[in-house]
Formats: C-alpha cells, sequence, structure tokens
C-alpha cells in the first residue's frame, strides 16, 4: 500500500522508534544510509526495514536517489526522517482512507508536531506545519535545493489534507543541536547566494509548479520580504514577531529558548555566513570561481 523512505547517519538513537511507529502500516521501509558508524543499519534491519547506501552530498540528491533507486513497488511513497515518528492518529487515517482516495489526487499533507527539550511548541507559527509527506509514486521529486528542500508534485493534480501528526522530536542535546544549526545555516547561506547569482541554475520547482501550499507561501514571503531588508536586522524582527505577535511566549521557558535561538540566533547566524561569504566573493567574475571559493569557505561538496 504504502513505502517510506527514511534517510540515516548515525541514527541509533532515534531509528527504532520512528520505524516502530511505522509498522502498524504494513509497508515497506527503504533506509538510505550514508555509512553509519553506530548500530543504525544493525537496528533498522532488525525491524524489516531495506537497507540501500549512497554517499552523502546533500539531503536533496540523497532523497532523490532514494527515489530513484529504491525498488518502490506500491502506489504510494512517504518522506520521513528518522528523529521523527508517526502518531496513532495518522496510522488509523492513513489504514482507513488511503485506498479510497479519488485518482485525481496525487499528494497528502501532514500535520507536524515540533518538539524542543521534549515540549511540544505550538505557538509562534510554529504549528500547526503542514507538508506534502505522501504522494503517489512517480507524482513527485524533491526540489534541488541545499536547504529547506520539499517535495513538488509533477504537473497538475489536487492534494488533500490529512488531521493526523507526524512529530519531530530529536533526543540530542543542545549541544547538538547548535551544532546542527551551524551546519543549516551554511547551507541556507548557500541557497541564498544561488537565488543571488544562480549559481547551480536549479529550477525552482515549487514555485514554479506548487498552488497556494504553506510552504510556497513561507517561500514567497521569506524571499520577497525577509531576506530583503536590512541583514542583521530582520532576524531580530523575526523574533519580534514569533515571540509577541504570534504567542511565541505562551510556550514558556523552553519555548523562549527554541524561539530566541532557533528564531534570532540561527537567522543572525545565516546573516553572518553571508555577510562574510559575500566579503570572499568580491572580485568574481563568474560562478566557477564563486563556487570554488565558498567550497573553501565552508568545506561543502557544491558541485
Amino acid at each position: 500500500m504504502i513505502s517510506v523512505i527514511i534517510l540515516t547517519f548515525n541514527e541509533e538513537k532515534h531509528i527504532e522508534r520512528c520505524i516502530r511507529s511505522l509498522l502498524p502500516l504494513n509497508g515497506k521501509i527503504f533506509i538510505v544510509d550514508s555509512f553509519s558508524t553506530d548500530k543504525t543499519v544493525e537496528i533498522a534491519e532488525s525491524l524489516g526495514a531495506i537497507i540501500h547506501t549512497n554517499p552523502w552530498k546533500n539531503y536533496a540528491e540523497q532523497f532523490q536517489w532514494g527515489l530513484d533507486n529504491c525498488p518502490i513497488d506500491t502506489a504510494w511513497v512517504m518522506r520521513m526522517d528518522a528523529d521523527e515518528y508517526v502518531e496513532p492518529d495518522l496510522i488509523k487515517e492513513v489504514a482507513e482512507r488511503l485506498s479510497f482516495i479519488n485518482s485525481d489526487v496525487k499528494g497528502i499533507y501532514i500535520r507536524r508536531k515540533y518538539f524542543f527539550l521534549g515540549q511540544w511548541i505550538k505557538h509562534g507559527s510554529v504549528y500547526p506545519l503542514n507538508l506534502l509527506r505522501i504522494w503517489r509514486v512517480n507524482e513527485g521529486k524533491i526540489e534541488e535545493r541545499w536547504m529547506d528542500e520539499h517535495i513538488v508534485l509533477n504537473g497538475s493534480g489536487k492534494t488533500i489534507q490529512f488531521d493526523g501528526h507526524i512529530v519531530d522530536d530529536n533526543l540530542n542535546n543542545t549541544r547538538w543541536w547548535t551544532e546542527k544549526h551551524n551546519k543549516y545555516a551554511d547551507r541556507e547561506m548557500i541557497d541564498i547566494l544561488d537565488k543571488k547569482y544562480d549559481l547551480f541554475n536549479y529550477e525552482n520547482v515549487l514555485k514554479e509548479k506548487s498552488k497556494s501550499s504553506q510552504a510556497k507561501i513561507k517561500r514567497q514571503i521569506k524571499e520577497g520580504i525577509y531576506n530583503r531588508l536590512p541583514i542583521f536586522v530582520r532576524p531580530f524582527l523575526y523574533f519580534i514577531y514569533r515571540y509577541f505577535l504570534r504567542f511565541g511566549f505562551l510556550d514558556g521557558k523552553k519555548g523562549f529558548a527554541f524561539h530566541f535561538m532557533q528564531g534570532y540566533w540561527y537567522r543572525s547566524l545565516v546573516d553572518l555566513r553571508v555577510f562574510e561569504a559575500e566579503e570572499v566573493l568580491k572580485g568574481t567574475k563568474d560562478n566557477k570561481d564563486r563556487i570554488l571559493k565558498l567550497e573553501k569557505l565552508t568545506g561543502l561538496r557544491l558541485q
């Protein structure tokens, strides 16, 4: 009925929880692993998952590799992250509705809950977040981006919204969280500069093919308004918007930590990386030179 693709690298802390939450679907679970050195693969195999391995470049290329190379023979495919799990309400909804959906429906949006330090973050425009996570096989692909990549449908097709939830609840500590966002800042900086210089000639599939989805609206606001605000000022304004105007303060102490770190600290870090990169790129005349300098600056393999 449904196949699930999960990307992994050293996810022994999360992978069992993720897979066990999916087992009631009685579907196929494909793991695309980038050569984990812990027990991730062993745990996944013991739970019946099918393992594939592929070297890591970025999330978008790795997930598209999974779509292209995993032997998916079900009608539907689902995207999951290793640190996520599915709640029983979504399991029930998929089991009861998926087989009876009209053929003109190509994709299904799922609500996501985000947890920080074990607490559900309900305010600050974090919830509800509706993501296209289930789609008909061969009807969708992932955007070519370094950050904030979404699944987009090929051509025309209707989408529907399920009421059930996926939960994003990473069990690592805040040191891991800040290191992860430190890497995210490099990736987001690359996307911002790609938008400015057209470094990679990627197709902006979300803009061109998506309808008025939540992801598209957020992207339009980010690129059309936020990124045009003065550098280093915009993170402060964004934090004020999230914490006060969107009631982030109702999430308590842990909520303040999350909204401040993710809404102000991280966005300031992205601005700093963009500022630094623009200094490095001064005097460059072509994208080949720009990409080489960005690779040296970030340590990322961009080509």
